[in-house]
């Protein structure tokens, strides 16, 4: 009985724990940008990786496995790990980052938790703000606690704030946290990229 309660009690402080999602801001974005956002959002294509060559898969194949086993504590189910590592594989990609940033992101941004919710509003694994689906989606906001419409927002937004900061990372990461010039955002996720390089 005593094992049941310890259990409970530790399902709820997990769930309860603070997410550390600044808060993005909404910003004026020229008609080519947003237009841009919205096409990079909008394909549904699922998130199949293609490879041009053997060595290219193997390489993908190794990666998987080895964030698979160091994301295992956090993510105990293997279905759904390998889901999320392989979306965050594909999504940015498809958005021209690394995915052991993304991966340093979402454990700083969301511990990764699917369902995280911050004081702010921001949601899911890479805790994006619902005003984005108003600028450049469909207006669905819960759609961003679908694991890949979250990933693909937050990719794109990412990669919108990097090509903004002329590839400055650590100004990128400030402006998508909304705490632009100061560090404790920035360093923490550069700190985390570090579990998944």
């Amino acid at each position: 009985m005593y094992a049941r309660w310890a259990a409970l009690l530790l399902a709820l402080a997990a769930a309860s724990a603070p997410v550390l999602a600044g808060n993005q801001k909404e910003e004026a974005l020229a008609d080519a940008v947003r237009l841009a956002l919205s096409n990079a959002i909008k394909d549904a294509t699922p998130p199949t990786p293609t490879f041009r060559n053997p060595s290219d898969q193997a390489r993908y194949r190794n990666w998987l496995d080895t964030m698979s086993a160091r994301l295992k504590r956090k993510l105990p189910d293997d279905q759904t790990r390998n889901e999320l590592l392989a979306t965050v594989w594909y999504e940015a990609r498809r958005a021209g980052l690394e995915p052991g940033l993304v991966l340093g992101l979402i454990q700083v941004e969301s511990a990764y938790r699917k369902y995280a919710v911050s004081i702010v509003g921001a949601r899911g694994y890479m805790q994006v703000m619902p005003f984005w689906t108003n600028v450049i989606g469909d207006r669905n906001r819960r759609a961003l606690f679908d694991m890949q419409t979250n990933l693909r927002y937050g990719c794109s937004i990412l990669r919108m704030y990097l090509d903004m900061e002329a590839g400055n990372l650590y100004l990128a990461l400030g402006r998508y946290n909304g705490s632009r010039g100061k560090p404790d955002y920035p360093n923490a996720v550069l700190a985390a990229w570090n579990n998944w390089k």
